[in-house]
């Protein structure tokens, strides 16, 4: 979309040849709301108003899932917030496609509102992410799924809600999603 930072021409190629071919192989087909795409294609176009897609977690495998279908429908690549789950390969990996991470330590820690620098460098982070209209992609739970709002997204939501308290973005659309597998890969 217009706005929208460019990403690596590793994360492009990647997500234009590599992905699709992964993801087929994974799924014999990936079905989506045509009226539910269409809102979300609509809210796309909202000038100067970021998207932040809010997913429950099913699979590991939902992130680059939802990554590559809001590519292939022009929403753009999203940034994916990523709780501390990832081993070190797929966290290599997950960065590059424009994943990222909590601080370590900052996904466990309960509750501390003096995050220090690293709370500081995440938040202007955020705020640059959600200035430039780059879509961000929370998880609201590790997997497997819970019925509880993981300490992570708490700490990404924190994020969220300073960005607005501080005036980076005027506003924020939030569009929850949901992912089913007949069989969970």
């Amino acid at each position: 979309g217009q706005g929208r930072a460019p990403h690596s021409p590793f994360s492009r190629r990647l997500c234009h040849w590599l992905l699709p071919k992964l993801l087929s192989r994974a799924f014999l087909s990936v079905r989506l709301h045509r009226a539910q795409l269409e809102m979300v294609l609509r809210a796309a176009r909202t000038p100067r108003v970021p998207l932040v897609f809010l997913c429950t977690h099913q699979s590991r495998v939902d992130g680059l899932l939802l990554s590559f279908l809001l590519l292939s429908q022009g929403v753009g690549l999203p940034r994916v917030a990523v709780g501390s789950w990832t081993s070190p390969r797929l966290r290599s990996l997950l960065q590059r496609l424009g994943g990222i991470f909590l601080p370590s330590g900052m996904a466990q820690a309960r509750s501390d509102p003096d995050e220090g620098l690293p709370g500081a460098v995440l938040d202007a982070y955020v705020q640059e992410v959600l200035r430039s209209q780059q879509p961000l992609v929370l998880f609201l739970e590790e997997p497997p799924a819970s019925l509880r709002l993981a300490e992570p997204a708490r700490r990404w939501l924190l994020r969220l809600l300073r960005a607005l308290r501080d005036g980076a973005v005027p506003d924020i659309l939030m569009v929850p999603v949901g992912i089913a597998y007949d069989v969970a890969p």
